[in-house]
């Protein structure tokens, strides 16, 4: 791969930046292209694509695909044991010769971690070939009944659809291959049964979402012992500047003007969202480590936050709200004796959380997937010559730039809709109706007009 990477930026010097070069040149720097291409396997976008987005055990390292940095395994057995490792005992990193070039590149293949307890052996892998992919599981050598069934799948999908080392995908069981074979390229390894333990891993995720947490606390706690340093209200500058910048910015003309008197106690929460959200936004596009775990592209992470603000708002929501969705001022056929507009307005309750989750989902998830397309297409046209690649890799380079500086642009926009989102519904759960305190302030100025009226004498 990065030899490729090499002969794709000679390839824009030759035939991009140098026109004057000549054809011969051209034709040799193709040749090279093409010919890499031809010796290695074919890639696999799909693959990449959502290697790069999903979780894993461990935290990439730039620029290799076969270094990792661990992250702490816990995983509770069948037998209801605990375990935790580390996730570099999961996987093994190979020399594998290729046999047409006899070069040799290192892989990263799955073996089986084995522990010890009360004389009793545990093993886990790495799922590859496996209805849990990319998971930990326990596995257990088969039975004789398990063997036929193995044997039996593996008869009836002979002919068919075949994954990685070409073993077939049968539920309840996961292919480990044998990692001598897979560095001579041989097929070979076996079946086991596995099992699914409850798995609470520190993944590359979850370490993600920690340090994003201390991001913010740390951020807030700055700004507030910036001004305890200085309470003659000294205005802070540069980052801390930038920081009470947006705190005024969504309080005074998001929150307040929404919320009104309510507004100091959903401030704390709505605040947090703002800074939470638009911090895991921005440190999901650096490409090194803290960065580059795509945390609001994962559904989890959103629907979390949107029922957060689910239940605050249902919660602490008024009578005159609930008394909205459970009777609401409508024309009494429309409520009884078939409830229409109370299953429309339920119905509501929980499509606003919903929009909330998969708003911030889509946007997030779309960026990544755009810039990381646009850089794939080099490597995509790196088999049409030397000439096309080279001009495939200056376009996806100048768009994935011009992608990246929006992507930012689009972590502060998403944060703040999110938040705007979510401090209206809030408002809307807040509403007192025309028998709150504006209504019986009313109420009680009419009554002392009245009791005025009545005292004057004709």
């Amino acid at each position: 791969m990065l030899k490729r990477i090499y002969i794709l930026l000679l390839a824009v010097l030759t035939v991009v930046m140098v026109p004057g070069c000549s054809k011969d040149d051209s034709q040799k720097v193709s040749s090279e292209l093409q010919k890499e291409e031809q010796n290695e396997e074919k890639m696999d976008v799909k693959e990449l694509i959502f290697e790069h987005l999903g979780d894993g055990y461990g935290w990439e390292v730039p620029f290799s695909h076969t270094t990792r940095m661990p992250l702490p395994v816990i995983v509770r057995a069948e037998d209801h044991s605990w375990f935790c490792f580390s996730s570099a005992d999961l996987t093994e990193s190979i020399e594998v010769k290729d046999p047409a070039t006899g070069k040799e590149h290192k892989q990263m293949v799955p073996v089986v971690k084995t522990c010890e307890r009360d004389g009793k052996q545990y093993r886990f892998v790495l799922a590859r070939i496996s209805t849990h992919k990319d998971k930990v599981v326990e596995v257990f050598d088969l039975s004789p009944e398990d063997q036929k069934k193995v044997d039996a799948e593996l008869a009836k999908h002979k002919e068919g659809d075949v994954v990685d080392e070409g073993m077939p995908v049968i539920d309840g069981y996961v292919y480990v291959p044998d990692a001598d074979a897979a560095a001579a390229h041989k097929v070979a390894g076996q079946y086991y049964k596995e099992y699914r333990p409850l798995d609470l891993s520190i993944t590359k995720d979850v370490m993600a979402l920690f340090i994003s947490v201390l991001v913010v606390i740390a951020m807030v706690l700055g700004l507030v012992g910036f001004y305890r340093r200085h309470p003659d209200m000294k205005a802070p500058r540069k980052g801390m500047g930038f920081i009470e910048l947006l705190v005024s910015f969504i309080y005074y003309d998001n929150i307040k003007p929404t919320l009104g008197e309510n507004s100091r106690k959903f401030a704390p929460y709505l605040l947090t969202v703002f800074f939470f959200i638009l911090t895991m936004n921005l440190l999901g596009l650096i490409v090194v480590f803290p960065g580059g775990a795509n945390l609001t592209g994962n559904i989890a992470v959103t629907l979390v936050l949107a029922v957060c603000t689910f239940v605050l708002t249902n919660v602490l929501g008024t009578k005159h709200y609930w008394k909205e969705i459970l009777w609401p001022d409508v024309p009494i056929w429309l409520k009884c004796p078939l409830p229409i507009m109370q299953f429309i307005e339920i119905f509501g309750i929980f499509t606003k959380p919903a929009a909330l989750a998969v708003r911030l989902f889509a946007n997030m998830m779309g960026g990544h997937m755009i810039v990381i397309t646009l850089t794939l297409l080099i490597f995509i046209f790196a088999s049409f010559g030397a000439a096309v690649a080279g001009s495939a890799a200056v376009v996806s380079i100048l768009f994935s730039v011009f992608m990246l500086a929006l992507d930012v642009l689009v972590s502060f926009i998403q944060a703040y809709v999110f938040t705007l989102l979510s401090t209206l519904f809030i408002a809307m759960a807040q509403e007192k109706g025309e028998h709150g305190e504006a209504g019986k302030e009313e109420e009680s100025l009419l009554h002392k007009e009245a009791e005025k009226i009545d005292s004057v004498k004709i």
